[in-house]
């Protein structure tokens, strides 16, 4: 799902982002003018928009109505302190209306209950754990410039959103070879498997922080996701192999 959120008050953005992070919502652009916005929407999908009402420039009711017409599948969230603008959304067949400060169950209720359902592009992108590991776009095996970084991805898959760090992963990746070499090819690594991802779109399903790297969970389909949920397809996909190719293989 791919969101954005506008609102001039930078207390106000940073609120909203916070919310849809703690709904596992992780793809958010922020923006602080209406402009910056609808340039935006106009060169990259949007699905959702939190827009403020009252803003200099560009009204969040102009914003709303030019998304629109640059995309007539977006989903127009009001987020404002002013409830005098109802009206403006029920004309403008906006999917939710929010009053701020917004609570966390308001925006899941609103995420839930969209005027025009997301086909959410975690659909494209698939994980087959199951026997060997592939990483799937739109059903077919993405290929990776090197095999290590394809064997990154898969191990930061099988630990499920946890993260791993440095050390970690070169001990999963090379032994227990940890020198500044090792350290000089999980950089190289890393910067390979983010070009490949890059390459079709999917480059946020990775994620750095401070010496550690995980993958987002919410932005791609997985047989061992499906299988920790019980779903009985996963189940019986499952044949006592996992991550064939790799030692380290084991749910």
């Amino acid at each position: 799902m791919k969101v954005i959120v506008v609102d001039d008050e930078q207390h106000a953005r940073i609120r909203l982002k916070r919310l849809l992070e703690n709904l596992t919502i992780n793809d958010v652009d922020v923006f602080d003018r209406s402009v910056y916005a609808l340039e935006f929407a106009r060169k990259n999908r949007v699905d959702v928009a939190f827009l403020d009402i009252e803003m200099p420039e560009m009204s969040g009711v102009e914003l709303a109505k030019a998304l629109k017409s640059t995309n007539k599948s977006i989903n127009v969230i009001f987020c404002t302190g002013y409830s005098q603008y109802l009206q403006d959304a029920i004309d403008l067949h906006a999917s939710g209306y929010l009053l701020k400060p917004a609570e966390q169950a308001s925006v899941k209720k609103a995420l839930d209950n969209l005027l025009h359902p997301i086909e959410y592009e975690k659909q494209k992108f698939y994980a087959k754990t199951f026997g060997n590991f592939d990483f799937l776009v739109d059903g077919v095996p993405l290929h990776f410039k090197r095999s290590k970084s394809k064997e990154m991805l898969a191990y930061l898959i099988s630990i499920r959103g946890a993260s791993a760090n440095r050390k970690e992963l070169i001990a999963v990746l090379f032994g227990d070879k940890y020198d500044k070499q090792t350290q000089d090819y999980l950089t190289k690594i890393y910067k390979d498997l983010i070009e490949s991802l890059d390459s079709v779109g999917a480059e946020k399903i990775v994620r750095k922080g401070f010496n550690t790297y995980s993958v987002n969970t919410a932005l791609f389909s997985c047989d061992l996701y499906d299988y920790d949920k019980g779903d009985p397809n996963a189940i019986n996909a499952y044949k006592g192999e996992f991550m064939s190719q790799y030692e380290w293989g084991i749910i």
